[in-house]
């Protein structure tokens, strides 16, 4: 189906004036376990709106795609957020701390980061959606990318979850169909999926919001609502029978407030918003993701005036360095819909957005079953792989090994896959796993040589150079293992280099791998 102009402009600009409003709503009661009863916003708005991290992050990203369209990956999003990105606090900190040690992403989002599972990506869902209406598929593609720069696991399920969730209501408006969808994108098992199938249980069964938030929280406790709180009072206050859970597991539990809040707002905006920040925790994240939803589905004409009027559509940031000259922040919701309209073609190409439709641009857009995610299996291991996408269905992506790296290059991609750890000792003996496999548009019968170049005292024990086949079948790739040991080697960080080629050809293209000396293993001493 046609996506038409003026649709999509009114839907995008909905979209970030919903999310405005939902994080201004939010703001006052976030990380407080309690049962609020919100019917508006508390604060005093004459002096405009306060600063919404929920929502300024998103403009770092928008940089990037406005720099590199649909070129942008995870390791280019990463390098914007050590340059653009201010806070340091939990996931955001953790993920600059490993950028800046050499882990590159998924690595970046796993590594000593208690808060992996938490809020801080599903919040970023938005630009992606906006940027691919209608393909959910591509959207929740780009969340995982962006999601994989500081968070892992629950965290990322999370935002892809958002992104494709958004990105269908651009073409369908009906909740449980959209529920479906998303979740088709994200692991069945999975606590995010869990929290969002028990919120839409409950309000099946008629439950009471108070009683569907217990069973949510239950269903995968988090913790964001108890920061700063001593133990003995986790359980007072109203919060009798609901579990505590590990520190920064959080995402879960909010996502699933988040589908709450929209089901029993039972179609009204406002009391849509005012359910989910009704159920405490990360409430700016809940209200600011739900505005931006609904916002999506009515669009900005439909907004109720009583809700954008004392925002005067102004956006405040927080969480931008404006000092380096990078990212160029807008003033107001409606500016940065427009900002995002521009790039749009750029980003999704003239195969899904034609700029010379008669009337206007039209966005090519998916119906139906194809909104769901599709997987590897709709096609037969091996066959003729001419026309079909080498790319990794989006729910076989977010089922990756955190472990696994990806690269890719004009002719192929590599997949490093650093088996279980980024530690080493001196004296044992370490796996790493290397697979190539054809570029989604290059596909051709080649062989690969696949090497790798370790530093002095580091012996490869298996031989550091294969050649293997690579055939241009559907699903066909090189694969190498190499063993090796730190037997002389003292320094506290090695790095590995893996250097693909292939014949006949001048491609080639190198991924450095980076492990770190495990903590109490002295250097030399193989212990």
């Amino acid at each position: 189906m046609l996506l038409d102009f003026q649709t999509y402009k009114d839907k995008v600009t909905g979209c970030w004036a919903g999310k405005n409003i939902g994080g201004v709503l939010g703001a006052p009661f976030e990380g407080k376990r309690q049962m609020n009863s919100v019917e508006f916003y508390t604060q005093d708005l004459s002096g405009g709106p306060p600063p919404n991290d929920d929502l300024d992050l998103q403009i770092v990203w928008l940089a990037a795609v406005e720099r590199y369209g649909r070129n942008v990956n995870a390791s280019i999003l990463g390098d914007y957020w050590l340059s653009y990105v201010i806070p340091n606090w939990v996931e955001y900190g953790t993920g600059k701390a490993n950028l800046r040690a050499g882990l590159v992403p998924p690595l970046a989002g796993l590594i000593d980061n208690t808060y992996k599972d938490s809020c801080g990506c599903f919040i970023r869902s938005e630009i992606w959606a906006c940027l691919a209406p209608g393909q959910p598929q591509i959207a929740a593609r780009y969340a995982f990318e962006d999601a994989i720069v500081d968070h892992q696991g629950e965290g990322m399920f999370g935002e892809v979850f958002c992104a494709a969730l958004q990105s269908a209501a651009f073409v369908e408006s009906d909740p449980r169909t959209l529920i479906e969808i998303a979740l088709s994108y994200i692991p069945g098992n999975s606590a995010v999926a869990r929290c969002v199938k028990q919120a839409a249980a409950s309000h099946k069964e008629k439950l009471p919001l108070a009683e569907a938030r217990k069973r949510i929280h239950n269903e995968a406790p988090g913790t964001f609502g108890i920061q700063g709180v001593k133990l003995g009072q986790v359980k007072k206050d109203g919060n009798e029978g609901l579990e505590t859970g590990a520190p920064g597991f959080d995402a879960p539990e909010n996502v699933g407030i988040t589908i709450a809040g929209w089901l029993y707002g039972e179609g009204d905006f406002g009391r849509a918003l005012c359910a989910a920040v009704n159920c405490g925790e990360d409430t700016d994240c809940t209200g600011a993701t739900l505005g931006a939803l609904l916002g999506i589905i009515s669009g900005a004409s439909r907004l109720p005036k009583k809700w954008t009027e004392p925002l005067d559509d102004k956006i405040v940031t927080m969480c931008i360095d404006k000092t380096s000259r990078g990212v160029w922040v807008p003033g107001t919701a409606t500016e940065l819909a427009e900002r995002i309209i521009r790039v749009t073609p750029f980003f999704l190409g003239q195969e899904l957005c034609d700029i010379f439709a008669p009337g206007g641009m039209t966005i090519e857009c998916l119906e139906g079953r194809e909104l769901y995610c599709s997987t590897a299996t709709e096609y037969l291991p091996f066959i003729n792989g001419g026309g079909i996408d080498e790319s990794l269905p989006v729910a076989e992506l977010t089922a990756l090994s955190p472990y696994m790296a990806r690269y890719s290059f004009p002719a192929f991609n590599i997949f490093v896959d650093y088996c279980g750890s980024v530690f080493f000792k001196t004296g044992e003996r370490r796996a790493v796993k290397v697979r190539v496999t054809n570029s989604r548009t290059q596909k051709q019968q080649q062989w690969a040589k696949i090497s790798l170049y370790s530093p002095e005292g580091v012996k490869v024990l298996n031989g550091w150079s294969v050649e293997k086949p690579l055939n241009n079948l559907f699903g066909s790739k090189a694969e190498a293992e190499f063993i090796f040991e730190a037997c002389c080697f003292n320094g506290a960080k090695l790095e590995l280099i893996v250097d693909v080629s292939l014949e006949g050809r001048h491609s080639n293209g190198q991924a450095k791998i980076v492990l770190m000396r495990e903590s109490g293993a002295a250097p030399g001493s193989g212990e």
